[in-house]
């Protein structure tokens, strides 16, 4: 088994996500802070810029026709065609108020769009914020083929991955402050309720994604921090203070590479809890995964490079 490190040019590769089809199949493609979107050849050997999205680009889909559907963070849902590297605006408000966080999403079969957005309060800059303030404005939402957005989910804490299960009869999205992948059901007896498809996660969770080999794969962003913890449950006041300490001294995300994966019954499947020194590399704080036929590509909301491990 290894794991290797893939240098980008540029700060963040927050996310991947391999292309299944078309002319990239097989390539990986990832988005880093200076708004640049980047494809990654099988081996590694190449990467080029596909293009620009004048913003922060998170979450990243390839969609069938060849396109990427992307969350950026400071302009909102869009698609990218990095055979052009036009970029096209889906929509950056939901009810008519500007969206502040776009993190994450997955496609249906039939077009349908679910996303999330994480904080109706603060902006990516300002993630710890919201984090450590525990607002609860984060919300899942989907966009019909026809073009009508809907807020499905409110209140949820710090909201981040989207995935689908394999039957298509409901959608997971992953809670970061409450460490949870919540299941909201969209079709069946269960239809429009929701529970948890993983709950009392080792660490905090960021982007998910489902894997060729069908299961839901989990991020774990940094482990459990009890101080973190305490703060989330303490005062206002208190968790406003805190985040108005000098950086230094503010909780930090704590250096791992860990993932997890669950099959749609909410059963552990997998838990990689990686030391990337025992191979020679350094890197830490995965936000982003995808397995594909054996392979967990990784991204990194910190490290200028994706990662791949060989199960």
């Amino acid at each position: 088994m290894t794991f290797t490190v893939i240098p980008v040019p540029g700060p963040g590769a927050e996310d991947v996500v391999v292309a299944t089809s078309g002319p990239d199949a097989g390539s990986v493609f990832t988005g880093t802070e200076d708004g640049s979107i980047f494809r990654v050849s099988p081996d590694g050997a190449r990467v080029d810029l596909v293009a620009q999205t004048g913003g922060r680009p998170l979450g990243i889909e390839h969609a069938e026709d060849g396109r990427l559907l992307v969350c950026d963070a400071k302009r909102g849902l869009l698609w990218v065609d990095p055979a052009t590297g036009a970029v096209e605006l889906i929509t950056a408000e939901v009810e008519g108020t500007a969206m502040v966080f776009c993190n994450n999403a997955a496609i249906a079969p039939d077009g349908t769009i679910w996303w999330s957005d994480s904080s109706t309060r603060f902006g990516i800059e300002r993630w710890k914020d919201d984090f450590v303030q525990h607002t609860r404005t984060g919300r899942l939402m989907r966009r019909d083929p026809d073009g009508t957005v809907t807020v499905v989910l409110d209140g949820l804490a710090f909201a981040n991955g989207v995935a689908l299960s394999q039957g298509g009869d409901f959608v997971a999205v992953a809670e970061t402050g409450a460490r949870t992948v919540v299941r909201h059901w969209t079709t069946g007896e269960r239809a429009g309720s929701r529970d948890l498809l993983a709950s009392d996660l080792p660490g905090y969770p960021d982007n998910i994604a489902r894997g060729s080999d069908g299961l839901i794969w989990v991020t774990i962003a940094s482990p459990t921090d009890p101080l973190v913890e305490r703060l989330q449950t303490g005062p206002l006041l208190l968790r406003k203070l805190a985040t108005k300490l000098p950086e230094a001294l503010q909780p930090k995300p704590k250096q791992t590479v860990r993932v997890v994966a669950y099959d749609d019954r909410g059963s552990l499947v997998h838990d990689i809890d990686l030391r990337p020194e025992e191979h020679g590399a350094s890197y830490h704080m995965v936000t982003g995964v995808r397995e594909h036929e054996g392979r967990l590509w990784m991204g990194s909301l910190h490290e200028p490079a994706i990662a791949v491990y060989d199960l």
